[in-house]
Protein backbone atom coordinates (compact mmCIF):
# COMPACT_ATOMS: atom_id res chain seq x y z
CA UNK A 1 0.00 0.00 0.00
CA UNK A 2 1.54 3.32 -1.10
CA UNK A 3 0.89 6.79 0.47
CA UNK A 4 1.71 10.49 -0.74
CA UNK A 5 4.68 11.69 1.39
CA UNK A 6 1.91 14.41 2.88
CA UNK A 7 -0.10 12.07 4.36
CA UNK A 8 0.45 10.09 7.46
CA UNK A 9 1.83 6.52 7.57
CA UNK A 10 -0.66 3.90 8.33
CA UNK A 11 0.84 1.73 11.06
CA UNK A 12 0.48 -1.96 12.76
CA UNK A 13 2.19 -3.00 16.18
CA UNK A 14 2.21 -7.05 15.73
CA UNK A 15 2.73 -8.18 19.36
CA UNK A 16 1.46 -6.71 22.05
CA UNK A 17 2.89 -8.13 24.63
CA UNK A 18 5.40 -6.39 27.36
CA UNK A 19 7.38 -4.63 24.78
CA UNK A 20 4.84 -4.22 22.02
CA UNK A 21 2.82 -1.92 24.21
CA UNK A 22 5.07 0.15 24.10
CA UNK A 23 5.67 0.43 20.43
CA UNK A 24 2.39 0.89 19.90
CA UNK A 25 1.84 3.67 22.65
CA UNK A 26 4.85 5.22 20.93
CA UNK A 27 3.04 5.34 17.60
CA UNK A 28 -0.35 6.86 19.06
CA UNK A 29 1.74 9.42 19.79
CA UNK A 30 3.11 10.44 16.90
CA UNK A 31 1.56 12.90 14.52
CA UNK A 32 2.77 11.71 11.00
CA UNK A 33 1.56 7.98 11.95
CA UNK A 34 -1.51 6.63 11.84
CA UNK A 35 -1.81 3.68 14.18
CA UNK A 36 -4.30 1.63 12.18
CA UNK A 37 -4.24 -1.72 13.97
CA UNK A 38 -2.84 -3.68 16.88
CA UNK A 39 -2.41 -7.25 16.38
CA UNK A 40 -1.76 -10.05 18.83
CA UNK A 41 -2.42 -13.80 18.19
CA UNK A 42 -3.79 -13.51 21.76
CA UNK A 43 -7.48 -12.20 20.93
CA UNK A 44 -7.84 -10.95 24.96
CA UNK A 45 -4.28 -9.33 24.79
CA UNK A 46 -4.93 -7.40 20.97
CA UNK A 47 -8.45 -6.60 22.62
CA UNK A 48 -7.00 -4.58 25.98
CA UNK A 49 -4.77 -2.49 23.75
CA UNK A 50 -6.77 -1.81 21.30
CA UNK A 51 -8.95 -0.31 23.35
CA UNK A 52 -6.50 1.21 25.59
CA UNK A 53 -5.24 3.22 22.11
CA UNK A 54 -8.94 3.39 20.79
CA UNK A 55 -7.57 1.20 17.46
CA UNK A 56 -8.53 -1.76 15.42
CA UNK A 57 -7.47 -4.85 16.69
CA UNK A 58 -7.27 -8.71 15.25
CA UNK A 59 -5.35 -11.67 15.76
CA UNK A 60 -4.18 -12.54 12.34
CA UNK A 61 -1.69 -9.95 10.84
CA UNK A 62 -2.24 -11.59 7.04
CA UNK A 63 -5.73 -9.68 7.24
CA UNK A 64 -4.51 -5.60 7.35
CA UNK A 65 -1.16 -6.67 5.55
CA UNK A 66 -2.71 -4.75 2.24
CA UNK A 67 -3.91 -1.97 4.71
CA UNK A 68 -0.60 -0.89 6.17
CA UNK A 69 3.03 0.69 5.04
CA UNK A 70 5.03 0.43 8.08
CA UNK A 71 4.72 -1.90 11.26
CA UNK A 72 6.42 -2.92 13.82
CA UNK A 73 7.24 -6.87 14.56
CA UNK A 74 7.25 -7.29 18.12
CA UNK A 75 6.88 -11.16 18.99
CA UNK A 76 8.93 -13.95 19.77
CA UNK A 77 12.25 -14.35 17.79
CA UNK A 78 10.92 -17.55 16.88
CA UNK A 79 7.89 -16.31 14.82
CA UNK A 80 9.92 -13.28 13.28
CA UNK A 81 10.94 -15.06 9.83
CA UNK A 82 7.02 -16.48 9.46
CA UNK A 83 5.39 -13.15 10.31
CA UNK A 84 8.29 -11.19 8.47
CA UNK A 85 8.43 -12.47 5.19
CA UNK A 86 4.94 -12.53 3.80
CA UNK A 87 4.59 -9.02 5.06
CA UNK A 88 7.89 -7.79 3.53
CA UNK A 89 6.86 -9.69 0.04
CA UNK A 90 3.47 -7.32 0.50
CA UNK A 91 5.76 -4.46 0.29
CA UNK A 92 5.60 -3.43 4.27
CA UNK A 93 8.15 -1.68 5.73
CA UNK A 94 9.36 -3.19 9.03
CA UNK A 95 11.43 -2.73 12.27
CA UNK A 96 11.87 -6.00 13.43
CA UNK A 97 13.12 -6.47 17.18
CA UNK A 98 16.42 -8.10 18.10
CA UNK A 99 17.26 -10.46 17.27
CA UNK A 100 16.07 -10.45 13.51
CA UNK A 101 15.62 -14.04 13.93
CA UNK A 102 16.59 -17.32 15.51
CA UNK A 103 18.41 -18.78 12.12
CA UNK A 104 20.89 -17.04 9.12
CA UNK A 105 19.50 -18.59 6.66
CA UNK A 106 16.31 -16.84 7.87
CA UNK A 107 17.44 -13.18 8.07
CA UNK A 108 19.14 -13.35 4.67
CA UNK A 109 15.04 -14.80 3.70
CA UNK A 110 14.00 -11.16 4.96
CA UNK A 111 17.18 -9.24 4.03
CA UNK A 112 16.52 -10.98 0.35
CA UNK A 113 12.65 -9.79 0.33
CA UNK A 114 12.98 -6.40 1.79
CA UNK A 115 14.92 -5.60 -1.54
CA UNK A 116 13.37 -7.07 -3.76
CA UNK A 117 10.59 -5.17 -2.82
CA UNK A 118 12.63 -2.15 -2.12
CA UNK A 119 11.22 -1.48 1.34
CA UNK A 120 13.12 -0.70 4.86
CA UNK A 121 14.44 -3.78 7.02
CA UNK A 122 15.35 -2.01 10.18
CA UNK A 123 16.40 -4.15 13.23
CA UNK A 124 15.80 -3.15 16.57
CA UNK A 125 19.01 -3.21 18.09
CA UNK A 126 18.00 -0.07 21.01
CA UNK A 127 21.18 0.57 22.29
CA UNK A 128 22.13 2.42 18.92
CA UNK A 129 20.35 5.20 19.84
CA UNK A 130 21.63 5.01 23.93
CA UNK A 131 23.48 8.67 23.71
CA UNK A 132 26.01 7.02 26.23
CA UNK A 133 26.45 4.58 22.65
CA UNK A 134 26.78 6.94 20.21
CA UNK A 135 29.38 8.67 22.66
CA UNK A 136 31.63 5.83 22.10
CA UNK A 137 30.86 6.29 18.11
CA UNK A 138 32.08 9.60 18.79
CA UNK A 139 35.39 8.71 20.77
CA UNK A 140 36.48 5.62 19.51
CA UNK A 141 38.49 5.01 16.23
CA UNK A 142 40.36 2.27 17.10
CA UNK A 143 38.74 0.52 19.50
CA UNK A 144 41.89 -2.21 21.37
CA UNK A 145 40.20 -3.94 24.36
CA UNK A 146 36.17 -3.98 25.25
CA UNK A 147 34.59 -5.31 28.37
CA UNK A 148 30.88 -5.18 28.56
CA UNK A 149 28.48 -6.63 31.45
CA UNK A 150 24.52 -6.59 30.68
CA UNK A 151 23.31 -8.52 33.67
CA UNK A 152 19.41 -8.82 34.52
CA UNK A 153 17.23 -10.53 37.18
CA UNK A 154 15.42 -13.06 35.84
CA UNK A 155 11.85 -12.23 34.35
CA UNK A 156 10.60 -15.07 32.75
CA UNK A 157 10.73 -13.35 29.50
CA UNK A 158 12.03 -14.19 26.01
CA UNK A 159 13.28 -17.66 27.22
CA UNK A 160 12.35 -19.25 23.94
CA UNK A 161 15.95 -17.95 23.24
CA UNK A 162 18.87 -18.23 24.93
CA UNK A 163 21.47 -15.39 27.26
CA UNK A 164 23.63 -14.44 23.72
CA UNK A 165 20.33 -13.65 22.18
CA UNK A 166 18.65 -12.39 24.37
CA UNK A 167 21.07 -9.86 25.79
CA UNK A 168 24.51 -10.28 24.80
CA UNK A 169 23.12 -9.94 21.34
CA UNK A 170 22.61 -5.86 22.05
CA UNK A 171 26.57 -5.63 22.87
CA UNK A 172 27.33 -7.82 19.79
CA UNK A 173 25.80 -5.10 17.57
CA UNK A 174 27.74 -2.39 19.65
CA UNK A 175 30.73 -3.81 19.20
CA UNK A 176 30.86 -4.77 15.37
CA UNK A 177 29.42 -1.02 15.07
CA UNK A 178 32.38 -0.15 16.11
CA UNK A 179 35.16 -2.91 15.33
CA UNK A 180 36.54 -2.53 11.51
CA UNK A 181 37.38 -6.51 10.79
CA UNK A 182 36.39 -10.37 11.18
CA UNK A 183 36.51 -11.81 13.95
CA UNK A 184 39.69 -14.52 13.96
CA UNK A 185 38.52 -16.59 17.10
CA UNK A 186 36.33 -17.23 19.31
CA UNK A 187 36.02 -18.86 23.04
CA UNK A 188 32.73 -19.21 25.35
CA UNK A 189 30.91 -20.44 28.16
CA UNK A 190 27.80 -20.83 29.67
CA UNK A 191 25.29 -22.57 31.42
CA UNK A 192 21.62 -23.33 31.75
CA UNK A 193 20.29 -22.52 35.27
CA UNK A 194 16.20 -21.65 35.45
CA UNK A 195 15.60 -22.35 31.38
CA UNK A 196 16.75 -25.25 29.30
CA UNK A 197 18.76 -22.57 27.25
CA UNK A 198 21.88 -20.98 28.59
CA UNK A 199 21.25 -18.17 30.57
CA UNK A 200 24.67 -17.25 31.57
CA UNK A 201 27.19 -17.13 28.97
CA UNK A 202 30.93 -15.55 28.97
CA UNK A 203 32.63 -15.04 25.43
CA UNK A 204 36.36 -13.38 24.86
CA UNK A 205 36.47 -12.86 21.14
CA UNK A 206 39.30 -11.91 19.05
CA UNK A 207 39.33 -9.51 15.55
CA UNK A 208 41.77 -9.58 12.85
CA UNK A 209 42.41 -5.51 13.70
CA UNK A 210 43.94 -6.60 16.90
CA UNK A 211 41.19 -5.64 18.94
CA UNK A 212 40.03 -8.41 21.81
CA UNK A 213 36.56 -8.48 23.23
CA UNK A 214 34.95 -9.84 26.87
CA UNK A 215 31.34 -9.97 26.72
CA UNK A 216 29.51 -11.59 29.97
CA UNK A 217 25.52 -11.91 29.91
CA UNK A 218 22.91 -13.19 32.33
CA UNK A 219 19.35 -13.25 32.90
CA UNK A 220 20.23 -14.59 36.58
CA UNK A 221 22.20 -11.51 38.27
CA UNK A 222 20.60 -10.02 41.65
CA UNK A 223 21.11 -6.87 40.08
CA UNK A 224 20.98 -5.26 36.49
CA UNK A 225 23.66 -4.00 34.63
CA UNK A 226 24.27 -2.48 30.96
CA UNK A 227 28.19 -1.49 31.09
CA UNK A 228 29.95 -1.12 27.71
CA UNK A 229 33.91 -0.33 28.38
CA UNK A 230 36.79 0.63 25.51
CA UNK A 231 40.25 1.04 25.59
CA UNK A 232 41.87 2.77 22.83
CA UNK A 233 45.19 4.29 21.47
CA UNK A 234 43.52 7.72 22.62
CA UNK A 235 42.11 6.78 26.31
CA UNK A 236 39.28 5.14 27.27
CA UNK A 237 35.55 5.58 27.34
CA UNK A 238 33.02 3.68 29.78
CA UNK A 239 28.90 3.45 28.93
CA UNK A 240 26.25 3.16 31.21
CA UNK A 241 23.65 2.04 28.98
CA UNK A 242 21.42 1.88 31.89
CA UNK A 243 21.71 5.29 33.83
CA UNK A 244 22.83 6.70 30.20
CA UNK A 245 26.04 8.13 30.98
CA UNK A 246 29.45 8.19 30.21
CA UNK A 247 33.09 8.32 31.57
CA UNK A 248 35.53 9.37 29.05
CA UNK A 249 39.39 9.69 29.85
CA UNK A 250 41.36 10.91 26.94
CA UNK A 251 44.98 10.71 26.98
CA UNK A 252 47.08 13.46 28.45
CA UNK A 253 49.60 15.14 25.86
CA UNK A 254 52.41 15.20 28.49
CA UNK A 255 53.90 12.24 29.88
CA UNK A 256 53.20 11.51 33.31
CA UNK A 257 50.04 13.83 33.94
CA UNK A 258 46.92 11.99 35.36
CA UNK A 259 44.21 12.13 32.86
CA UNK A 260 41.12 13.98 34.31
CA UNK A 261 38.12 11.95 33.87
CA UNK A 262 35.07 13.46 32.12
CA UNK A 263 31.60 12.54 32.98
CA UNK A 264 28.90 12.66 30.41
CA UNK A 265 25.03 13.08 31.85
CA UNK A 266 22.87 12.65 29.24
CA UNK A 267 19.35 12.87 30.98
CA UNK A 268 16.14 10.95 30.18
CA UNK A 269 16.19 10.09 26.41
CA UNK A 270 13.36 7.64 24.68
CA UNK A 271 15.77 5.54 22.88
CA UNK A 272 12.43 3.47 21.67
CA UNK A 273 11.07 6.62 20.63
CA UNK A 274 14.08 7.60 18.99
CA UNK A 275 14.59 4.45 17.18
CA UNK A 276 11.17 4.65 15.79
CA UNK A 277 11.91 8.09 14.27
CA UNK A 278 14.48 6.78 12.76
CA UNK A 279 12.52 4.01 11.09
CA UNK A 280 10.09 6.61 9.65
CA UNK A 281 12.79 8.50 8.51
CA UNK A 282 14.51 5.70 6.53
CA UNK A 283 10.68 5.12 5.30
CA UNK A 284 10.33 8.48 4.01
CA UNK A 285 13.71 8.56 2.09
CA UNK A 286 14.71 11.02 4.61
CA UNK A 287 17.96 9.14 6.67
CA UNK A 288 19.51 6.14 5.74
CA UNK A 289 18.48 2.88 7.69
CA UNK A 290 20.47 3.22 10.80
CA UNK A 291 20.47 -0.66 11.99
CA UNK A 292 20.00 -2.58 8.43
CA UNK A 293 18.70 -6.39 8.37
CA UNK A 294 22.70 -6.98 7.58
CA UNK A 295 23.75 -5.50 10.61
CA UNK A 296 21.22 -7.61 12.24
CA UNK A 297 22.24 -10.63 10.14
CA UNK A 298 26.03 -9.99 11.44
CA UNK A 299 24.94 -10.12 15.19
CA UNK A 300 23.33 -13.20 14.60
CA UNK A 301 26.39 -14.90 12.63
CA UNK A 302 28.48 -14.11 15.80
CA UNK A 303 26.41 -15.34 18.55
CA UNK A 304 26.00 -18.49 16.54
CA UNK A 305 29.60 -18.71 16.42
CA UNK A 306 29.36 -18.09 20.53
CA UNK A 307 26.48 -20.55 20.97
CA UNK A 308 28.70 -22.99 19.06
CA UNK A 309 31.36 -22.56 21.38
CA UNK A 310 29.16 -22.67 23.72
CA UNK A 311 27.95 -26.25 23.13
CA UNK A 312 31.47 -27.44 22.94
CA UNK A 313 31.80 -26.77 26.63
CA UNK A 314 28.89 -28.16 27.83
CA UNK A 315 28.64 -31.38 29.44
Amino acid sequence: MKNSQNTPLRAAVIGTGYLGRFHAQKYATLPDVELAFVVDSDGARAQAMGQELGVPFVQDFMEIRDQIQVASVVTPTSGHHDIALPLLEAGVHLLVEKPITTTEDQARALIKAASDQKVVLQVGHLERFNPAVQVLHREVKQPLFVEAHRLSKFNGRATDVDVVLDLMIHDLDILLSLVDGPVTEVRATGVPIMTPNVDMANARLTFAGGCTANLTASRMSFKDMRKFRVFHPGGYVAADCALKENLVFRKPESPGVLPVPEKLEHGPVDNLMEEIKAFLAAVRGEAPVPVTGEDGLRALELAGLINAAIAEQLP
